[in-house]
C-alpha cells in the first residue's frame, strides 16, 4: 500500500521583528512628514507679512549738515564798570543744502542778528550751563527768522558753540 501523504501547509508565519521596525519607521516617516507640512503650511501665510516688513525697511535719517560760522567778539553788559568780552564760535545743524545756500546768501543779515543779541547779555547771564542753553535757543530763534519779507522761515535744527570764552 502506498500511503500517499497530503502536502503539508505551511502554518502562517508572525512577522518577524525585521517587518515590524521598518512599519514603525514607515509611521515615524508619514508622520513626521505630515508635521513637517502643517509647519510650512502655517508658516507660509506670515511669511508674506514678514517679507513685506523686511522688504520696506525704515530710511536711514538724513545726514545732517554742519555750517560753521566765523568767530565772533562782542562787548558784554557790564554793571561793575570794567570791559568784559565774549568770543564765540557757532556751528549751525541743518538739515539740507538749500538752507545753507539761503544763510551765505544772508550771512551779514545773520551775523548781524547774533552780535546784536550777543552785547546785550551780561557775563553772568552766560556763566551757568543753563545760560548757554538759553543761549543757544534765542540765538536758533533769531537765525531762524526770515530775512525777507513773505519768505519762508530757515530751518536751523541746532546752534552749537565750537568756542565760547567769556572775559
Amino acid at each position: 500500500m502506498a500511503t500517499t501523504t497530503a502536502p503539508q501547509q505551511a502554518a502562517p508565519a508572525s512577522p518577524g521583528p525585521m517587518k515590524r521596525i521598518i512599519l514603525i519607521v514607515l509611521i515615524a516617516l508619514i508622520a513626521a512628514g505630515a508635521a513637517g507640512a502643517g509647519v510650512w503650511f502655517f508658516m507660509s501665510k506670515r511669511a508674506p507679512v514678514a517679507a513685506s516688513a523686511e522688504a520696506a525697511p525704515p530710511a536711514p535719517p538724513a545726514v545732517p549738515l554742519f555750517f560753521p560760522l566765523e568767530s565772533m567778539t562782542v562787548n558784554l553788559q557790564s554793571d561793575d564798570g570794567q570791559q568784559h568780552f565774549l568770543r564765540i564760535g557757532l556751528t549751525l545743524k541743518l538739515g539740507d543744502a538749500g538752507t545753507q545756500q539761503v544763510l551765505s546768501d544772508h550771512m551779514p543779515e545773520v551775523r548781524s542778528r547774533i552780535l546784536l543779541a550777543l552785547s546785550n547779555k551780561h557775563p553772568d547771564e552766560l556763566a551757568p550751563l543753563e545760560g548757554k542753553r538759553a543761549l543757544a535757543e534765542e540765538l536758533k530763534t533769531l537765525i531762524s527768522e526770515p530775512t525777507d519779507k513773505g519768505a519762508a522761515p530757515i530751518r536751523v535744527q541746532d546752534v552749537l558753540f565750537t568756542e565760547f570764552v567769556v572775559q
